[in-house]
């Protein structure tokens, strides 16, 4: 269940790269809330994972700079009352942050020209507000 996982780019996300921890959540559970450890925090060292070019990395550590304690990303999970779901909640935030993290870069927005058409409605445009609102200006005293 916890296995290895498949990473966009090729890169796999080995299982002796994950560092559990577990703690009681503030969250709902019943009578249990104050005995069972259903809060999870998973640490995920980055130079552990099966990168497959140094480029994967760099840009993994790039996107991820602000959540990232030295290569170390750490995510936590507490909405479901048990721990087996946490984990499975948190192991599919951090594979779903690696794979946005390792998505490539957008394509470059290409600059365009507004047309001739186009720019001739806009002065028409701004001719026909002119004349309105000279209307309605007071006559020159005379």
């Amino acid at each position: 269940m916890f296995g290895s996982r498949q990473l966009r780019g090729g890169a796999t996300l080995p299982p002796d790269a994950l560092g559990w921890r577990f703690s009681r959540s503030s969250g709902p559970g019943g009578q249990s809330v104050n005995t069972a450890d259903s809060r999870v925090e998973l640490s995920v060292d980055l130079t552990a994972i099966a990168w497959t070019s140094p480029a994967q990395l760099d840009r993994a550590r790039a996107r991820l700079a602000a959540r990232l304690d030295g290569d170390v990303l750490t995510v936590a999970a507490s909405e479901h009352r048990s721990q087996l779901r946490n984990r499975e909640a948190a192991l599919a935030r951090v594979q779903a942050l690696l794979d946005e993290a390792l998505a490539p870069p957008p394509v470059p927005r290409r600059p365009t020209r507004a047309s001739r058409s186009s720019r001739e409605r806009r002065a028409q445009g701004e001719r026909r507000r002119r004349a309105v609102k000279e209307m309605r200006r007071r006559p020159p005293a005379g």
